[in-house]
This record gives structure tokens, C-alpha cells and sequence, in this order.
């Protein structure tokens, strides 16, 4: 007998493409830059003054594009927050009050910010199930939840937890090929067990003649089991778009909602290969259910026991806060408060497939955390220049840099073996990852502050808070389908170049 030779597989070469300029600066920056010298030359054939002070304001600009945080922010991005901050709460934009006494209309309490004018509509898939589609107007997406009962990885040997990560990768990677999608998103959410799923559990299977050995047991765990207890949920969101082109009109949700359809079937499938458990699609007042709670943490108790006899029935009406107020560092809607951290580096060298598990497992020290996975995939069109752009813009930072050459080969390495793998079928997307904690008072949000920092390190990544915009980082952690990037008012392509 031969014994098997099992080797730990690893992870990684996660790359952030940017455009290369002159001696580490960005395209646009460099652009700048020479514009700026140019002018200046051009300036001193009419004022030697008026050059120099040219120069001097080229300096500046320069400068603050130039240099950088440790979370690669330029001191031009982190003005241009402070400023939008500003004007926010000089406007009151930082503000929302819904309800009989609030500014919604017909007393309704419907959601704040970017999903303000959100709808929600339900049909039913390719079999017959009925699923919720939320249609964002301002960016014409519409957006299908599905929650998964996820299996774990307790007492699961590494061979099975390899299968289940190249399923992922495959379902990942088949999205760039999937017709209108335009992003997904992962959102893994923990929250305290209230015990009334178990209490309804208990009291329908237990019948009067039951020994009274069994019945105190049952008492007895009914009374201990909640405490402790954490419930982990699991939703999968993707966002398609329904968007005019050329030749086709803008599609309406019902045609949105038949396209999405005919696709959930599949799709579903495909997410039970990867330890997703059983994917269901989820309702209208399931989804209503799920944001209602999240902007009100003290109505879950309310909402299960509601749900055990016989349903909410909340509308998307009334899935909003009462009041909301956003500050430079937290966010405060109805009776909780809460922070969002967003991910500014990832993963960096080989990593194994559990490095996220501490990050999204409960924590004593938060009351309701929220992990949220942002993915948008490229078409394999789009990645195939995307990865050879960015093998083109190491070459040529490599032969910018004298000293630390080792560092920039290996940038060389990655990236060409980015485009091998590319080549060889493998898709390309990119993402990003938020992290919402939720306490009941204001004065748990340092604890929940120092607990995110432990465990960030631990699973090798870079956050930081997400100042000025906790409110629209908290609504993008939500399985939403809200796309960060198209609500901008600066184009994506743009800001990437600075």
C-alpha cells in the first residue's frame, strides 16, 4: 500500500492594476506634470513672474497628487472628502427623518441615500419560485438576493475545502460571461441568536404525554442554548443592468425580471458545488425583512417571532430607519450605531483558503458584524487587455527604477503570470471588501473599533474607516446591489489615472 502525499495548496497574486508615469508618479499626474512645464516655459516669454508663479502652483498640484498615504491616498483625494463633507452638512444631507413626522412621502419610511428611490418588485424564476428584484433607477440595475445555508469547514479534510474553492473560482469566473451582469456581491452576517427559532421548535414537536425527563432537558436547553449563540446568514447578491444601448431601449423591471429568471436556475445551481449549501432565491418581504433589521437591530426579536406565526408582511415602504444621521466617523440610524472599514489592500504573498475565516466568524465585542465581498468581472475581452496593460506598466516601472530592483522584477513575475493564466481561461474581476459593525450605544464603538483591527491583520489585509461616507458604505455592505463606482460624479477611468 502507497500512502497518499497531501500538499496545503496556497493563494494569492491578487494585483491592483494602475496606469505608470514617470519615477512612480500616475498617468494623469505625469500628464499634469508636463503640461505644467511646458506652460511655465512658454510663460517666461511674456513674464518672468508670472512663470515662476505658475511653477510655484504647478509645485502644489503636483504635490498633493504625488504623495501618498499608507492606504494610497493622495492628499488631493483626502481634501476633495473633506470638502464633500463639508457641503454635506452645511446642506443637512447628513440627516434623515422618515415616518408620519418625517419629509418621505405618505408617512412611509423608505431607504435612505443612493437607494432612496429604489423599488422592489417579485416574479418567479425557471422553477417556479418567487424572487425579489430591486430595481435602482438612477443606474437602471436590477438586483436578484439568494440565501445560502453555508456548510463550513468543521471536520472537512483539505482535499474537499480545495474542490469547493475552485468551484468558487469557476462560478466567479463564469460571471464575466453571464449576459448584463455588471457586479455581485458576498454578505456574511452575524448577529446574536434570540432563541425564538429554537423556542418555536421545541413547542411544535413537543407533545403532552412526553416523559418528563425529556421534557426538562428540553427546558433546560431552551434556557441555555441562545446564550452565547451567535446566527451566521449568508446572501449572495447580483446586480444586472438594464441600461439603454445601441439599438435596444432601456428595459423595464418585468423584462428584467424575466431575463434574471430564466438565469437563476443555473446560477443556483452552481453556488451549491461550492460549500453555499441550499441557494434560494429570496422574497420580496424576506428581503424587506433583512434591511429592516439591519437598520433596526432591536426588531429582530420582533420580526422572528412575527415570522413564526405567520409572516411580517413588510413592504419595501417600510424597510427604512425612522432617522438616520451620519457623522464624520460613524453612523447613527434609529436605536443602534454603526462603523463601516473599507479594504484598502489585500491579501499580500501566498495565503491559504481559511484567511478570512476569523474576519467573518462572530465576535463577543460586536453585536452585529457584517462582511461584505464587492465583485465586478471583467468580460474576457476587458481582462485580457486589462492584464496585458498592467504587464506593459511593470515593465516600464521596472526599467524607471534604479534602486530596489528586486522588488519591481517581482511586480514583472506577478504580472506576467496574470496574463498566462488569463490566457489559459481563467477569468478576471475585480473586488473590493467592507466591514460593518453594529453595536447598541455609542460608547461600545471604540471596543468594536479595536476589535476590527485585530482581526484585519490577521487576515493580512489593510482597512480603514470609511470617513465622510459611513452612511453609503453601510447601505453598500447590504445586499443591495448598489454599485459604488457608477455613483460618482468623477468617471472611474479618470480617477483611476490620478
Amino acid at each position: 500500500m502507497t500512502v497518499e502525499e497531501t500538499t496545503t495548496r496556497t493563494y494569492g497574486n491578487f494585483r491592483k492594476p494602475r496606469a505608470s508615469g514617470l519615477r512612480g508618479l500616475s498617468l494623469g499626474t505625469t500628464l499634469l506634470l508636463l503640461a505644467g512645464l511646458i506652460a511655465v516655459v512658454l510663460t517666461t516669454l511674456v513674464s518672468v513672474w508670472a512663470a515662476l508663479l505658475m511653477a510655484v502652483s504647478v509645485a502644489m498640484v503636483t504635490t498633493a497628487l504625488a504623495f501618498r498615504d499608507r492606504h494610497d491616498r493622495t492628499l488631493m483625494k483626502r481634501g476633495a472628502v473633506r470638502l464633500a463633507w463639508w457641503r454635506t452638512t452645511r446642506s443637512g444631507g447628513h440627516l434623515y427623518r422618515s415616518g408620519p413626522l418625517g419629509r418621505t412621502g405618505y408617512g412611509t419610511c423608505e431607504l435612505p441615500g443612493l437607494a432612496a428611490g429604489s423599488t422592489l418588485t417579485e416574479a418567479q424564476d425557471g422553477y417556479g419560485r418567487p424572487f425579489a428584484v430591486i430595481t435602482i433607477p438612477a443606474t437602471g440595475h436590477h438586483t436578484v438576493v439568494i440565501s445560502c445555508d453555508a456548510d463550513g469547514s468543521a471536520l472537512v479534510d483539505e482535499r474537499q475545502v480545495d474542490t469547493w474553492v475552485a468551484h468558487w473560482g469557476q462560478w466567479l469566473s463564469a460571471l464575466g460571461s453571464e449576459p448584463d451582469l455588471v457586479a455581485a456581491s458576498v454578505t456574511v452576517e452575524t448577529a446574536p441568536d434570540s432563541g425564538v427559532r429554537l423556542q418555536h421548535e421545541i413547542a411544535s414537536n413537543t407533545v403532552a404525554a412526553a416523559p418528563q425527563l425529556a421534557t426538562a432537558m428540553l427546558h433546560e436547553v431552551l434556557a441555555a442554548y441562545p446564550a452565547g449563540s451567535a446566527q451566521i446568514a449568508t446572501r449572495v447578491a447580483l446586480t444586472y443592468s438594464g441600461a439603454a444601448r445601441p439599438g435596444t431601449p432601456r428595459r423595464s423591471a418585468e423584462d428584467m425580471a424575466l431575463h434574471i429568471g430564466t438565469r437563476l436556475p443555473g446560477l443556483t445551481a452552481g453556488l451549491s458545488l461550492t460549500s453555499a449549501g441550499t441557494a434560494v432565491p429570496m422574497t420580496a418581504t424576506e428581503l424587506a425583512e433583512v434591511v429592516r433589521v439591519a437598520y433596526d437591530p432591536t426588531v429582530a426579536t420582533l420580526v422572528e417571532e412575527a415570522r413564526a406565526t405567520g409572516g411580517t408582511g413588510l413592504t419595501w415602504k417600510e424597510a427604512g430607519p425612522m432617522a438616520a444621521q451620519e457623522a464624520w466617523d460613524h453612523y447613527r440610524h434609529d436605536g443602534a450605531f454603526s462603523m463601516t472599514w473599507a479594504m484598502t489592500e489585500a491579501p499580500q504573498g501566498e495565503v491559504f483558503s481559511n484567511v478570512l475565516t476569523g474576519l467573518v466568524q462572530p465576535n463577543r465585542d460586536i453585536a452585529r458584524k457584517r462582511v461584505t465581498l464587492l465583485y465586478r468581472p471583467h468580460s474576457p475581452a476587458d481582462g485580457a487587455r486589462v492584464v496585458q496593460q498592467d504587464y506593459k506598466n511593470a515593465l516600464f516601472a521596472a526599467q524607471q527604477q534604479q534602486i530596489g530592483k528586486a522588488r519591481e522584477d517581482a511586480e514583472v513575475i506577478a504580472a506576467r503570470r496574470t496574463t498566462e493564466e488569463q490566457a489559459q481561461g481563467h477569468g478576471v474581476i475585480r473586488f473590493g471588501l467592507l466591514i460593518t459593525a453594529t453595536v447598541n450605544a455609542a460608547a461600545d464603538l471604540p471596543k468594536a473599533a479595536a476589535a476590527v483591527d485585530n482581526l484585519a491583520p490577521a487576515a493580512r489585509i489593510a482597512v480603514r474607516p470609511v470617513y465622510g461616507s459611513q452612511a453609503t458604505a453601510f447601505a453598500a455592505a447590504l445586499p443591495l446591489g448598489l454599485v459604488l463606482p457608477l455613483h460618482t460624479a468623477l468617471p472611474q477611468t479618470i480617477r483611476d489615472a490620478m
